[in-house]
């Protein structure tokens, strides 16, 4: 990165756009691929990267809420801004947003191309050493037609020259600034901040782009890409393994038992040292087994006073916790409760959307079923709950 990592650079996530060509029900930026926001995916590619000091994301009004829970804070994310109703309009409210303390040097980018890597981002910052503007660009391949309103060829345009651009659009700051500026003032609308820079007279530098840097746009090109991660993931995370869990606790005294992270009203309670939750205590041991990584006894012993009364979800997160400092991910958990009483019909949804949360995985990933024991020993004779649990995880091949 050459002298690069010394000047303060800061990035613009233009994301306030509506979507609208890529359906659903809400804005494309915030949809799910492979169980990371669009706009998340495209926020971490800058945190990765050592000369980023600063991040600020441009939003559409209204969209905080669904911003704070597809992007997780960060120490150099910045807090949203409200954007306009066209891409040049969000980019100025951006730029002023951070003029206050002025980087030298600015990188604007979509937020809905999250494919974006290292590489790129060192050679726009490596470009804007010897030029006030830099952006990526990759060749035009095809042939290019200019058509009438029909659709009928006017001119096969030569393609020689042409080029298509890419973001991130690497500008000195104060300069793109005032180009930004003097357009508003002017009234004129471009498509991006190159041609922005153009029009005030700047001079603009192309750096290789990347083809797998592409801007989700419709549906289609969603769906794409969740399969075009999918896919990566399965190669990434070939070594499928499979853990099981099982944890019985009597009744007592109370009134509500802990099953699945939900407190469930029934004339007693349940014993143990922690809160007794068998679902949490089955699943945190079948990922432990699949991890073969001990199980809850060898983590959070029972001799251990600082787990007296504790909630199971920290059991579960810890289990998690140690799935991904290995690298893997949770592909399915599994569970079976075995009761008499009480009824878990009616907790069912809301033990899988607690068991998802705290497993970090999405709804579709968490498989819940209930059965008594017919009458039969001491589940049949209403003295306590079992549970039966199945984790398949996925991790790297060669971690052990």
């Amino acid at each position: 990165m050459k002298a690069q990592l010394l000047r303060k650079t800061a990035v613009l996530i233009v994301a306030a756009g509506r979507g609208e060509r890529a359906g659903g029900d809400i804005p494309k930026q915030y949809r799910q691929i492979d169980g990371h926001s669009v706009l998340g995916r495209a926020i971490d590619s800058f945190l990765d990267h050592p000369a980023i000091s600063r991040i600020q994301p441009v939003i559409g009004s209204g969209d905080e809420e669904i911003f704070r829970q597809a992007v997780p804070s960060h120490a150099r994310l910045l807090p949203p801004v409200s954007g306009e109703s066209t891409r040049q309009g969000s980019v100025l409210q951006g730029l002023r947003s951070l003029a206050a303390d002025a980087p030298e040097q600015v990188l604007i980018h979509d937020g809905a191309r999250p494919f974006l890597g290292k590489t790129i981002i060192s050679r726009v910052l490596d470009g804007l050493a010897h030029a006030t503007g830099v952006i990526p660009a990759l060749p035009i391949a095809s042939t290019i037609k200019k058509i009438d309103p029909t659709g009928r060829i006017v001119e096969t345009v030569p393609r020689e020259g042409l080029v298509a651009a890419e973001t991130p659009q690497g500008f000195r700051f104060a300069d793109i600034l005032v180009a930004h500026e003097r357009a508003a003032a002017a009234g004129k609308e471009f498509t991006d901040d190159a041609a922005v820079a153009e029009w005030a007279g700047m001079s603009v530098a192309t750096v290789p782009g990347d083809v797998s840097n592409i801007k989700l746009t419709t549906a289609e090109e969603i769906s794409a890409a969740e399969h075009r991660l999918a896919g990566e993931s399965a190669l990434a995370l070939g070594d499928v393994r499979v853990g099981n869990g099982f944890d019985v606790h009597t009744f007592g005294p109370g009134d509500h038992i802990m099953l699945g992270g939900v407190a469930i009203p029934h004339d007693r309670g349940m014993v143990g040292h922690s809160d007794a939750d068998v679902a949490l205590h089955a699943l945190t041991d079948a990922i432990l087994g699949a991890l073969a990584d001990g199980d809850i006894g060898v983590h959070f012993p029972p001799s251990d006073p600082r787990w007296k009364g504790a909630a199971s979800e920290i059991f579960l997160a810890e289990a998690v916790r140690r799935l991904r400092a290995r690298g893997g991910r949770i592909a399915h958990l599994d569970l079976a409760i075995i009761a008499e009483a009480p009824k878990v019909g009616p907790y069912r949804d809301a033990i899988r959307q607690r068991i998802a949360e705290i497993a970090g995985i999405t709804l579709d990933r968490v498989s819940i079923k209930a059965t008594t024991n017919e009458g039969l020993g001491y589940i049949g004779r209403r003295e306590g709950i079992a549970a039966h649990a199945t984790a398949t995880i996925r991790l790297p091949f060669g971690i052990e």
